[in-house]
């Protein structure tokens, strides 16, 4: 049996995770409109042997805080994921592309078709982040007067992600005979119409383009409420998540894993990728300092600015700094798993609101870790070794500089410990992270009639 190995993800957040890092000397200050950063940076992964990039996404621009921590904001212009991956895909012929879509705005054709169109183009190296969108400023972009409630969201993504997994099914992979001779193109029995009619969908369907290399591109979670894990163990094939202690990255570990058997899946067909933002230095002194060089640039309020959702409705500038925060709330509704982990990092380390907002502002709650290569592999190589992480998505506080330090240096300390690949096993992102292909759900009802 061959050996385990770590999953990697380069997580990309245009100049940088840290908060500041548009400000840094070893950022792209117009990284979000920059193509030129992005191919550097698909290119840098790609060189790392990860199986993946990953941009994250909001249908519109979502901020808490006055007017002067928005001034001071570098991640408010920044390309649509489909689009940017396309491009990216022909200069790239191994990584995979992890673009997010939010079942509550998106339509379900418009999407399908989106997504199949990038795993085609890229020969398979496609995957849909799906969310179904916490921000509740964005519902005027489409027309609503409210942002549905929890509940309903994930409600409509259960219908919404197999709608699309059955507009990915409209053709059966060998529709297509394109016989010059007889002069036949394809079958038309191999032809499925969706006819879907449920609780918040109509579509009639076919889907008007092949089935994608990969039967579906790779299907992703972001988030780790109790809706979130159960959108996960029904559908995912991977999850990101959010966590600061082994114990709790083990906690959920078990509780995702273990949802799977109802839904009749086994653990190993979900990968947990928890988020880890490694801060690294050639030795313990140069990695502390270039976190202290961080930490330096944030402006108070924009450190603010990133508690605000956590203490909804306080005029946050009142507080002392230098003091914990005065209380500390229940999680507030809609946003309750990172909540959750932002909060009780707050009581379990007794920080000051200043050393709260500095934590967050490295990479919103995700774990931090500040080291040299050898001790950022050893933390890693305990989560992936004590049943607390498949691997992880690696959140490069600035960008290009913390992604070339971590292909440069932490990589080869992965590869020596035996931890991770040398080489990509396979051409499609599915074959990468050790995934089946999905059988069509046309071809496994006449496999089950014969």
């Amino acid at each position: 049996m061959a050996q385990r190995k770590l999953r990697l993800g380069a997580f990309i957040m245009a100049t940088g995770h840290h908060i500041a890092a548009w400000r840094h000397p070893g950022s792209q200050p117009d990284a979000g409109v920059n193509i030129d950063h992005y191919i550097e940076l698909a290119k840098t992964a790609e060189r790392g042997l990860f199986d993946q990039v990953f941009v994250a996404d909001s249908p519109g621009i979502w901020h808490q805080g006055d007017r002067e921590s928005l001034s001071r904001q570098g991640r408010l212009s920044y390309f649509e994921p489909v689009t940017l991956w396309a491009a990216l895909s022909a200069v790239t012929k191994h990584i995979g592309f992890v673009a997010t879509a939010s079942t509550t705005y998106e339509d379900p054709y418009l999407l399908a078709r989106k997504f199949a169109s990038l795993d085609h183009i890229s020969k398979g190296r496609a995957a849909w982040n799906v969310v179904t969108t916490s921000a509740e400023g964005v519902h005027g972009n489409f027309g609503f007067d409210t942002h549905p409630d929890p509940a309903t969201r994930y409600e409509r993504a259960h219908e919404f992600v197999d709608v699309v997994k059955g507009l990915w099914d409209s053709f059966d992979d060998d529709a297509f005979i394109r016989d010059r001779e007889s002069g036949v193109y394809f079958d038309p029995d191999r032809l499925h119409p969706l006819n879907h009619i449920g609780k918040h969908l109509k579509v009639k369907g076919p889907l008007n383009l092949e089935r994608p290399p990969q039967g579906y591109p790779v299907i992703v979670q972001s988030g780790s409420s109790e809706d979130g894990k159960e959108l996960a163990a029904a559908s995912a094939e991977a999850i990101f998540t959010a966590w600061t202690s082994l114990a709790e990255a083990q906690a959920f570990y078990r509780d995702v894993k273990g949802r799977l058997a109802k839904y009749g899946r086994r653990p190993e067909q979900l990968l947990v990728l928890p988020g880890i933002s490694p801060v690294v230095g050639r030795t313990e002194e140069e990695a502390q300092a270039k976190w202290a060089e961080l930490q330096a640039l944030i402006h108070p309020s924009v450190g603010l600015a990133t508690l605000a959702p956590f203490w909804p409705g306080e005029d946050l500038s009142r507080w002392d700094l230098d003091a914990p925060p005065p209380y500390i709330p229940a999680p507030p509704k809609g946003i309750n798993s990172r909540a959750h982990v932002v909060l009780e990092l707050a009581r379990r380390e007794r920080y000051t609101v200043r050393q709260l907002y500095e934590y967050l502002a490295g990479a919103r709650g995700h774990w931090v870790v500040v080291g040299t290569p050898q001790t950022i592999a050893d933390q890693m190589q305990e989560w992936f070794e004590n049943g607390a992480a498949d691997g992880f998505n690696v959140m490069p506080p600035v960008l290009p500089a913390s992604l070339d330090d971590f292909v440069e240096l932490v990589i080869p300390e992965l590869q020596k410990r035996g931890l991770f690949r040398t080489a990509y096993e396979g051409r499609t992102l599915r074959e990468n992270l050790g995934l089946e292909r999905p059988q069509s759900r046309y071809a496994a009802a006449a496999a089950k009639a014969a």
